[in-house]
């Protein structure tokens, strides 16, 4: 924790940034070791570019601040006080009437706490934190690849569950609640993202929701999950077959398949962010299904299931060393449904280290 809060202060200093206020739960996470969820109320981390910081939260979340390790000032408060006040007063001592700027989370935080912050530091410039931010969370450290890399077991865990409650007639939501019932035996606590279990044709849509659909001969099943794990997420998405398949389905498989191995193959140190993309993008599209594939080939993945950098073909960014990120390439045809693959990537010296593990190979359940 140390070490990155005097990252963070060395960074202000080189911008000449006053004081950075952080309030999404998972920077303060990142920063703090904290890791909450506090709701509509108010919890914050101040960072400034000389002093020490502070830490604005419920008084109910103290004993926990403070046994995660935070020795430095807590501005507690209970609900029927107006934080803002007493972080007024605390901030007197920090000379806040010299403050010229103040970083902030502009793509998360909300007006009215925008507003609350220009009242504490009249005329002071409010300034993005999100890239500063990035940079760090960016490479990951020892630490937080030993965690992915169990979060990723348990997300091929959650897949092998699911693939062995198929059967006819079961419905999507009875193969949802096997596989969250047998990671929560685990210890898992909260998925990364709502999972998606879904069956024929439904497996189509991209961002489908699970339903009482049920299971039928030929139908496509396409698993998409994810844990977290010590405040961080992986996520996986495996498609399979369902007893007898039919030469279009497994000709889409194949051609997903490739592109996402072009693109692994691809993934080491010093590449073009976007040229993953464009890789994968080329193989699909030269079989015929650009079109059906709408969406970019993976994001960044840490604390967040969806975190810097997008792995779009417009991105100019290298791949460095400790990145850790997803490719999943689709092809999602309405007629008869789609398939995924998704894998979780780190970055290593000298190429990629593939953190999920379950058999990409085209499947026949039965």
């Amino acid at each position: 924790m140390q070490i990155r809060l005097e990252k963070v202060r060395e960074m202000l200093q080189e911008q000449d940034i006053d004081m950075c206020f952080i309030q999404t739960k998972e920077n303060v996470f990142y920063l703090t070791n904290f890791y909450t969820d506090p709701h509509e109320r108010l919890m914050g981390l101040f960072l400034f570019k000389h002093n020490e910081p502070m830490f604005v939260c419920p008084k109910m979340e103290i004993n926990q601040m403070k046994a995660a390790g935070w020795s430095y000032d807590i501005i507690g408060y209970s609900d029927h006080e107006n934080p803002w006040d007493l972080i007024d007063d605390s901030l007197q001592k920090h000379n806040v009437k010299s403050f010229k700027n103040i970083a902030v989370e502009k793509e998360e935080i909300s007006y009215s706490r925008v507003e609350s912050i220009q009242k504490l530091v009249q005329g002071a410039e409010i300034v993005p934190a999100e890239e500063m931010l990035n940079s760090f969370r960016v490479i990951k450290d020892d630490n937080e690849i030993k965690v992915l890399r169990e979060a990723a077991k348990l997300a091929d865990y959650g897949v092998q569950v699911g693939i062995e409650a198929l059967k006819e007639g079961i419905t999507e939501m009875e193969v949802l609640a096997k596989i969250e019932f047998e990671l929560k035996k685990k210890g898992i606590r909260e998925m990364s993202f709502s999972t998606m279990v879904l069956f024929g044709d439904k497996s189509g849509d991209p961002h489908g929701n699970p339903g009482l659909k049920k299971l039928t001969e030929g139908d496509f099943v396409l698993f998409d999950l994810g844990v977290v794990l010590d405040g961080y997420c992986s996520d996986i998405t495996r498609t399979f077959v369902y007893k007898s398949y039919n030469e279009k389905q497994k000709e889409i498989y194949e051609t997903v398949l490739q592109a996402q191995q072009a693109s692994i193959e691809s993934s080491k140190p010093g590449v073009r962010i976007g040229d993953l993309d464009v890789i994968a993008r080329k193989v699909i599209t030269d079989a015929g299904y650009g079109e059906y594939f709408p969406h970019r080939l993976g994001h960044g993945l840490g604390i967040n299931v969806h975190e810097f950098p997008s792995m779009s073909h417009i991105n100019n960014d290298v791949l460095k060393e400790g990145m850790v990120y997803t490719i999943e390439p689709g092809i999602y045809l309405p007629s008869i449904g789609g398939v995924r693959i998704e894998d979780d990537i780190l970055i290593t010296k000298n190429g990629h280290e593939i953190l999920t593990k379950t058999n990409k190979e085209f499947t026949v359940v039965s």
